[in-house]
């Protein structure tokens, strides 16, 4: 298995209070590799960011 990894996510969840704001995201990102995120307000970019 070729694992070039530098950052790797698996079912990562995050909730506030009641709120769920992540879940069960994978996310994997490769050595030399550039990653943005798109998505609405509200949606968890920040969150995953953090």
């Amino acid at each position: 298995m070729n694992n070039n990894a530098i950052l790797e996510c698996k079912n990562l969840s995050k909730t506030f209070s009641n709120k769920e704001a992540l879940k069960d995201i994978n996310l994997k990102v490769n050595k030399g590799r550039i990653v943005g995120l798109l998505g609405p307000n509200g949606s968890g970019k920040i969150t995953l960011k953090c």
